[in-house]
């Protein structure tokens, strides 16, 4: 550990989500040693997203992080989570795209968010698509697995095809092919 600042921020991380008092405790003094840690800001942006459901406030505390350090890639995912659940999806889609130019960037992971952006546009098939883009990123079988678990819920809510049944098949066949005689 370099600084004390480290210490704290490790307090904070390790904390975080389960004793929210600690996380802050910890967070506040960390930030307090140097408010431009763009790993501190992102947890900041954390709690406010995911524990407060603050998204605007979230997206403020990203932004910063972001500014400070564009290639920290643990920060992508949960900011693109907290614009999914803010609806802002063409920024989502912006920021996905720009996360997959980063190198280092989990690209499964921001394959599969972008499914999920999608599946919340009711864009099925493109959503789908963009799985089979995740699965080709899948080093791991539990990952692969929870994208098998995603293709079947969105396939799920996809509009079934009408099924037609041998009589109406007939029916129209013979339709058909009265009305090609008759001319």
């Amino acid at each position: 550990m370099k600084t004390i600042n480290d210490t704290y921020l490790f307090k904070a991380l390790d904390a975080f989500p389960y004793d929210i008092e600690e996380t802050m405790e910890a967070l506040n003094y960390a930030l307090s040693y140097n408010d431009k840690n763009p790993i501190a800001l992102g947890l900041m942006a954390r709690v406010q997203g995911e524990i407060l459901g603050e998204y605007e406030e979230a997206k403020e505390y990203f932004q910063e992080a972001l500014g400070y350090d564009m290639h920290c890639i643990k920060l992508y995912p949960h900011y693109i989570n907290v614009l999914l659940w803010n609806e802002d999806y063409a920024e989502a889609e912006k920021l996905i795209d720009f996360a997959l130019t980063v190198k280092g960037t989990d690209k499964a992971v921001l394959h599969l968010k972008k499914a999920i952006l999608f599946e919340s546009k009711f864009e099925f098939k493109e959503a789908l698509k963009c799985l089979k883009s995740a699965k080709k990123f899948t080093f791991n079988g539990s990952f692969m697995s929870d994208l098998a678990e995603e293709k079947n819920r969105i396939k799920g809510k996809m509009p079934k095809k009408k099924k037609i049944d041998k009589k109406e098949k007939k029916s129209t066949k013979f339709s058909k092919s009265a009305k090609k005689t008759r001319k």
